[in-house]
């Protein structure tokens, strides 16, 4: 048993009882008198407790109480960044200083710079991103091996269940940032998770899965006996896999899975990829990257989101866009630097994505993972990615998998030991139905995605 830095609580969130504004301000001003043109700073604070679980006990504690300062100073258009987590003022001062000697040295850069003064964030609604879970260790464990018994319960003679973990994990967070124009922006927030890996066993043959639940909001995770469910359900199916014939076949990826599709989709329309041209999608904006019945939309106001946010990393307004319109993309993903790079505006995306939903306007209700393996009739199902197969520059892509033959509609039996491969651009673009079974992961949404087809290369 591990156990780090425990007690029976979560730390209390800036224990330390800064105001980090006041910190920011003095950071900056103190910037600006050793000759800074510009300045930028963010402080953050983050708690958290993570308990893990196994054979219903414990095996790890680990808690953490972190504090971060972040400062980039500008000499013209030449910067500098430094950090320390030493809130002490002479470590700041030396922080400070290691700021501008970098400013003074490095390089000209005509992309370097505060954001356009009239692009910050005015407005700062309430989005309920903080929400305490007030549970300790003792109460962590619990949860953790309830999943634990969920899993274990489906243990059989031929498909023995075993845990490889059970983990709890709580973690509370507040920030900071501010410039010298004036900017200043923050809020606390939180995410709170309960995963497990389990392993079926029958013979000589193992195979591992996972399932995890996690939100912003404890109340909205789901049960553990669900989530323990689940994966041994999942670990137990992945029995007697063997592999499929060589051919193109229609491919139905999991909604977890589909997931993936989204990510790389964002990866190649990214500003940092596009300004080095180390993308498929260069030079994109009003070309037909989907079928006209797919939309992606990003909105950094949902209630609660993973990726909800009125500002970004810079201060920047977020704004509700489609990213693509019936197909169409209409939107890069850009920061101050990566957009002055391209000669266009930010998008307000320092930092990330803020809440991307990928759906099409041919989804039904009904359209759940039954219905769509039903839609596909013969193909394969993909259920897990393995390997990073992926290239930037041509779209090319080749993952192992491991997933479900189905036939006449019906899962036949598990695969394994297969690869599939394309074009990311020909995978968007043969994109035949997206499904209604949504899962949120992060800032990603979407439900599984059924592709016209690929290559399959098996036995």
């Amino acid at each position: 048993m591990k156990i780090t830095n425990s007690s029976h609580s979560i730390p209390k969130l800036n224990s330390n009882n800064i105001d980090f504004y006041e910190l920011i301000e003095s950071i900056i001003t103190r910037s600006r008198k050793i000759g800074a043109d510009e300045a930028f700073a963010s402080v953050a604070n983050n708690v958290g407790l993570s308990v893990s679980t196994r054979n219903n006990d414990i095996e790890t504690v680990e808690q953490s109480n972190d504090f971060s300062i972040d400062i980039t100073m500008y000499a013209g258009q030449c910067y500098g960044s430094a950090s320390t987590s030493d809130f002490s003022q002479s470590a700041i001062d030396e922080a400070i200083q290691a700021a501008w000697h970098l400013a003074r040295h490095t390089a000209f850069d005509s992309a370097a710079g505060l954001p356009d003064i009239n692009l910050l964030a005015t407005k700062f609604p309430d989005l309920h991103l903080h929400h305490v879970w007030p549970i300790d260790v003792e109460e962590a464990v619990k949860i953790a091996i309830r999943a634990e018994q969920s899993a274990l319960k489906l243990s059989n003679d031929l498909a023995k269940i075993t845990v490889d973990e059970s983990m709890v994990k709580t973690s509370e967070g507040y920030f900071v940032i501010g410039n010298s124009l004036k900017f200043f922006g923050g809020y606390s927030y939180s995410c709170h998770s309960l995963s497990i890996a389990t392993i079926s066993s029958y013979d000589n043959e193992m195979q591992q899965s996972y399932w995890y639940t996690s939100n912003r909001n404890p109340l909205l995770l789901d049960n553990p006996e669900n989530v323990g469910y689940i994966s041994a359900k999942r670990s137990q199916a992945r029995l007697k896999a063997r592999r499929i014939h060589t051919g193109k076949f229609p491919i139905l990826f999991e909604a977890p899975v589909a997931l993936s599709l989204l990510g790389h989709f964002t990866q190649a329309v990214n500003g940092g990829a596009l300004y080095r041209n180390a993308s498929f999608l260069v030079n994109s904006i009003g070309k037909q990257i989907f079928p006209n019945h797919i939309d992606i939309i990003e909105d950094p106001y949902i209630i609660g989101g993973m990726g909800s946010t009125s500002f970004d990393n810079e201060g920047v307004q977020t704004h509700f866009r489609k990213i693509v319109n019936k197909g169409i993309l209409e939107g890069y993903f850009l920061s101050t630097y990566t957009a002055r790079k391209l000669g266009l505006r930010t998008t307000g995306n320092s930092g990330g994505t803020h809440n991307l939903t990928l759906e099409s306007c041919k989804t039904q209700k009904s359209d759940n993972l039954e219905s769509m393996i039903r839609k596909m009739k013969k193909g394969l199902l993909v259920t897990e990615l393995i390997g990073q197969g992926v290239n930037y520059v041509t779209g090319d892509y080749s993952r192992g998998i491991f997933g479900f033959w189905v036939e006449n509609g019906e899962i036949q039996h598990a695969v394994q030991e297969v690869t599939i491969a394309g074009n990311l651009l020909d995978i968007f673009q043969k994109i035949v139905a997206v499904g209604s079974d949504t899962i949120c992961r992060g800032t990603k949404t979407t439900g599984s995605i059924l592709i016209e087809n690929m290559m399959i290369a098996g036995s």
